[in-house]
């Protein structure tokens, strides 16, 4: 196979990139349109970044990404729909994938349909690509018979998955983006532009204001121990993601994430939604309600709500109902709860959960679009005080110096 990098916009109209390994550019066409990506353009890799790809692949196995679960979803509900038996079908995608590294999975599935596995124990052998979600769904769908259904659905959770990273994605792009460049300005300042006022300031011998002092003083220990500053930083920043790998930092993490400023109601209503529509198709699909709710608390990603599903899991294991667990865990507003009470009682709790799913992703939807309006305040708060400090501290002594020479 070779590499092509492919540019093409998804049903939002974003521009999305990547390089996929295909026989041809063709192959690589009905790939991105059967996920939902239109192609602009499909050219062969260089070859400066085929030789990456090679050396990164035999440094590390090759990553699966939900896209590429998508594809593999959708094929599978597809061909078993058209009445393909499973292993031709495992093996027609093996070979037409573009991805390598599915194309092994694929066949590490195949291989142990082979052996006599059934297809959700073949799943489970790869964790790291298959969420216990999936897993689930797909051994419900074997013993009632609905596999391709169970796949049908797995795309439809997927997509919506991946919809919701790539709004989130797209509206965070731009605040890093000013506050990458409000960054990189102070590095500047403080190399550059404050060390060559310091000298100028020098030649007058002049007793400086405070501000001024200030900015020099911290530009003087930049240029001095950035060494040790750059240390101290890397070293937080792997002193944080080896506190985070904890149980104990983990869950503080997970549960700060939730509290931020600004974004920490985007993150919160997409994971309440991510919740609401897993435990629908889990419910939707038979799932036993104990292992569904592990599963659900699994595919949330978010340690904290997790604790929190396993809490609902052991009250409706005691005997109490759905809606007063939920109403316990404190993470949802009444009309949620009011709506999971309807649908417990009326038989209906997959399509209620459902609804709920909707309003909170109804929810993300608009306050991603408004995120740049909120967002927008804080940092032209931020440029302003630069600005301040600048002004005060390189600008008012070279008035006073304007000062005493007009005076003189």
């Amino acid at each position: 196979m070779a590499h092509y990098r492919y540019r093409g916009r998804n049903h939002q109209g974003q521009l999305e990139t990547g390089v996929l390994d295909a026989d041809n550019e063709n192959a690589v066409a009905v790939y991105l349109s059967g996920n939902g990506i239109t192609p602009i353009d499909i050219a062969p890799a260089p070859a400066e970044k085929k030789a990456g790809l090679v050396w990164s692949g035999l440094k590390s196995k090759p990553k699966i990404n939900l896209l590429d679960l998508i594809f593999f979803s959708r094929q599978m509900y597809t061909l078993l729909r058209s009445g393909v038996p499973i292993l031709d079908a495992l093996q027609g995608l093996r070979e037409s994938t573009p991805s390598d590294g599915l194309a092994t999975v694929i066949g590490a599935i195949r291989d142990g349909l082979d052996s006599g596995q059934d297809l959700s124990n073949a799943i489970r052998q790869h964790p790291d690509v298959f969420p216990s979600l999936y897993v689930s769904i797909i051994e419900i769908g074997e013993a009632s018979g609905t596999l391709a259904e169970s796949f049908l659905q797995l795309v439809s959770y997927l997509e919506q998955e991946r919809e919701t990273r790539n709004r989130i994605r797209s509206a965070m792009r731009y605040p890093l983006i000013v506050i990458g460049a409000i960054a990189a300005a102070l590095v500047i300042i403080n190399i550059f532009v404050i060390p060559a006022f310091a000298q100028l300031f020098s030649r007058f011998n002049a007793e400086l204001p405070l501000p001024t002092r200030i900015l020099i003083a911290s530009s003087s220990f930049t240029l001095k121990y950035w060494p040790l500053l750059v240390f101290a930083a890397v070293s937080g920043v792997f002193g944080a993601k080896r506190h985070i790998r904890t149980t104990e930092g983990r869950m503080r993490w997970h549960r700060y994430k939730l509290k931020m400023p600004i974004i920490g109601g985007i993150i919160y209503r997409a994971t309440l939604g991510r919740f609401a529509h897993a435990l629908s198709i889990c419910i939707k699909s038979g799932v036993p309600w104990g292992q569904g709710m592990m599963v659900v608390g699994n595919a949330v990603d978010n340690v904290y709500i997790a604790e929190k599903v396993r809490a609902m899991r052991d009250g409706v294991e005691r005997g109490e109902s759905i809606t007063r667990t939920a109403a316990a865990t404190g993470l949802f507003p009444p009309l949620v709860i009011q709506m999971i009470g309807v649908g417990e009682q009326t038989g209906a709790l997959d399509h209620l959960l459902n609804e709920v799913a909707e309003y909170y992703e109804r929810e993300v939807e608009y306050q991603l679009k408004h995120l740049s309006t909120a967002i927008e305040p804080v940092l032209l708060g931020a440029v302003g005080v630069i600005v301040l400090i600048l002004a005060l501290g390189v600008f008012m002594p070279m008035w006073g110096l304007a000062s005493a020479a007009l005076h003189h």
